[in-house]
């Protein structure tokens, strides 16, 4: 089978998303010459996808004939645009962005998961910041605003420490970025604390521009709640049902080879993060990040109903959410 790689600046890839508004997506998986393309982001809890590209696991489940395409994505807005477009058929993403276009009235499905854990919250050297309520008046970046690492750094700060951020009228400035720069962000002093997916945490660890506030097991939603979700349309789902089989069963074969070989999986991660950001991570950091991640494919309904509450609560969502025909876990268990 063919494979084909498709590389997109994660500078334009915004923009050129956001310009596609065909409703067709790539052929059905049912006759020979169709193409797939699957996507996810350069991080540790993608990890799943990073091994199915590397062994190409979609290759061994999809008809022959089947070209294969990736795409990496530097938010899940992006993400969820190119689900919702047909420019991707599924792939890796973050449940926030998933949960936020589902009550938007996106048709889309979280089909599997792809990892739990990994959200670190981080502080910057010389911040001047020694407890929680030391971070009033203080700037905090996430990936983007109401992903899963915002809600959650939000969630723990207001359940915990009465604290909230400036759109909600409190005492922190929010501002968003990508993580691969945080370190650098953190080195120019311009902003004090980060909400982090790994390897990004560990990273600034070993780079010595931040340190750890809270570890991952005290971060909102950070034990059970998948970090990671993989998803489909349910547009998609309806034409093609054994298009999504194919494809869960890939992502099923990469995440128990993540678990199963976590050397080899940790190298084509660290290969995998380069060729995507130019940032060569450290056996160090990998292995730091990889202690905060737990690789599953098993979805709970529940914990991710729990965290849009968390989102509704923080007023990224207008009406309170209900999340009934978002996980479809017909095809994990198949």
């Amino acid at each position: 089978m063919k494979r084909i790689f498709t590389i997109i600046s994660l500078i334009a890839l915004a923009g050129i998303l956001a310009a596609c508004g065909s409703e067709e997506g790539s052929t059905s998986s049912s006759g020979s010459g169709d193409e797939v393309t699957i996507g996810y982001f350069p991080n540790i809890d993608h990890a799943a996808g990073m091994v199915a590209e590397e062994k190409e696991f979609y290759e061994e489940t999809l008809p022959d004939g089947t070209e294969v395409n990736y795409q990496y994505f530097p938010d899940g807005s992006a993400f969820m645009t190119a689900v919702e477009t047909g420019e991707i058929e599924g792939g890796i993403v973050g449940p926030g962005p998933a949960m936020n276009h589902f009550t938007s009235g996106a048709e889309i499905n979280v089909v599997a998961a792809g990892a739990t854990g990994g959200t670190v919250i981080m502080k910057r050297n010389g911040a001047d910041i020694e407890s929680a309520e030391d971070i009033k008046g203080k700037t905090f970046i996430s990936p983007r605003v109401g992903c899963t690492h915002d809600v959650q750094f939000e969630t723990l700060m207001m359940n915990e420490f009465d604290i909230t951020s400036d759109r909600l009228d409190g005492e922190m400035k929010h501002v968003t970025g990508k993580p691969a720069t945080y370190s650098s962000m953190f080195e120019a002093g311009k902003v004090d604390v980060a909400a982090v997916p790994e390897p990004w945490a560990a990273y600034i660890e070993a780079e010595g521009t931040g340190e750890v506030m809270f570890q991952n097991d005290e971060v909102a939603h950070n034990a059970d709640m998948p970090a990671s979700v993989f998803v489909t349309s349910e547009r998609l789902k309806e034409k093609d049902p054994a298009l999504i089989q194919n494809l869960v069963d890939a992502h099923k074969k990469a995440t128990d080879f993540v678990n199963e070989n976590p050397e080899e999986s940790k190298q084509i991660a660290i290969d995998k993060i380069k060729e995507i950001t130019d940032q060569e991570l450290s056996q160090e950091v990998v292995d730091s990040s990889w202690e905060r991640m737990n690789f599953t494919y098993e979805v709970d309904e529940k914990e991710i109903q729990m965290f849009a509450d968390s989102s509704y609560e923080l007023q990224f969502l207008e009406e309170k959410p209900n999340l009934n025909g978002l996980v479809d876990t017909t095809f994990i268990n198949n």
